[in-house]
């Protein structure tokens, strides 16, 4: 009981310590995106230019390094109306601080259509992210990044398959 005690109070003083420097905070810009396709298809495949926008909470781990959950909404797909693909995406970003002002970082990311149903797309969508920010001021902050897809977008019963490339331009605010 007493180890019980003791490992309570130790994990409450990491959660009060890692809680102390969490900022909140928006950020939104321009998406440049394309399917990238493993087979030859006759569809005409150019890349689709549309918006992102969403909200993230910085955790600071140690002086270098931090955790950055987000939700966002992102437009992507390719520029053919049937591949326009709209995303609820949920990135978890491990950020490196390489100098005061910039900012590099990676994770995985997991998406659900919202758009559309029963298209043969799966509503599921598996990504990796990298990217890279510059802090302008105490508060504004532009950054950079790739998504490319781990899964294949399309249903197994299809017979095609592609995977979504991203890139985001944007800004963010931190409160």
């Amino acid at each position: 009981m007493k180890k019980i005690l003791l490992l309570a109070i130790l994990f409450s003083f990491s959660i009060y310590g890692v809680s102390q420097d969490i900022k909140y905070g928006v950020r939104g810009g321009f998406n440049i995106s394309n399917l990238d396709f493993d087979t030859n298809t006759n569809l005409v495949n150019k890349h689709r230019n549309s918006i992102y926008i969403g909200f993230f909470a910085n955790v600071g781990l140690s002086k270098t390094i931090s955790i950055m959950p987000e939700i966002q909404f992102s437009a992507e797909g390719a520029n053919a109306e049937p591949l326009h693909l709209d995303y609820l995406q949920a990135p978890i970003f491990l950020k490196f601080k390489l100098s005061q002002k910039i900012h590099i970082g990676a994770g995985p990311q997991v998406g659900i259509k919202v758009h559309k149903e029963e298209d043969g797309v799966k509503n599921f969508a598996y990504s990796g992210v990298a990217g890279l920010e510059y802090k302008i001021n105490y508060a504004l902050f532009a950054d950079v990044r790739y998504t490319y897809g781990i899964s294949n977008i399309f249903d197994n019963d299809l017979g095609v398959e592609a995977k979504n490339s991203n890139i985001q331009i944007g800004i963010g605010y931190k409160f």
